[in-house]
């Protein structure tokens, strides 16, 4: 008997996808997690490599790793009791197109400074802008010693 593999409903990829980007920022949101990700970038470490540095247990370093393993942040291979983990970075790129979706928000507030700032510049034009009054006094001091 054959099994048939039915195309995920578009609310279950959805769902997925929102599943994985909120265990990825969850393993992100550690500052240990995210030095050990550091560590991790170009190369494959032994967990008693990544644990060196902390100050905390193997055993909890062993944890921070399972959550970035299941974030699909770590690989782990194991060969009897050592195990060696290196970076997948897959995942953070998805976490960075999910945030870039917001970048055009953060254009637009930039533009509006730079317009209010632009009319300031045009209502007062004999006031110097603040980089060139500082220019102004250093110059100055120079000048006086």
């Amino acid at each position: 008997m054959r099994t048939l593999h039915a195309l995920p409903l578009p609310e279950e990829t959805e769902e997925s996808e929102t599943a994985l980007l909120d265990r990825v920022f969850f393993a992100l949101s550690d500052p240990v997690r995210r030095k050990i990700l550091e560590r991790l970038d170009g190369q494959a470490l032994l967990v008693s490599e990544l644990a060196a540095p902390f100050a905390i247990s193997l055993q909890a370093v062993s944890r921070h790793i399972q959550v970035m393993v299941r974030a699909g942040l770590v690989k782990q291979e194991r060969t009897g009791r050592i195990s060696r983990c290196s970076l997948d970075a897959g995942p953070v790129y998805a976490a960075a197109v999910w945030i870039n979706r917001y970048a055009k928000y953060w254009q637009q507030q930039f533009d509006l400074l730079a317009a209010t700032l632009s009319d300031i510049e045009e209502r007062h034009p004999d006031k110097p802008r603040p980089a060139a009054r500082r220019s102004q006094r250093k110059g100055a001091t120079r000048r006086q010693r």
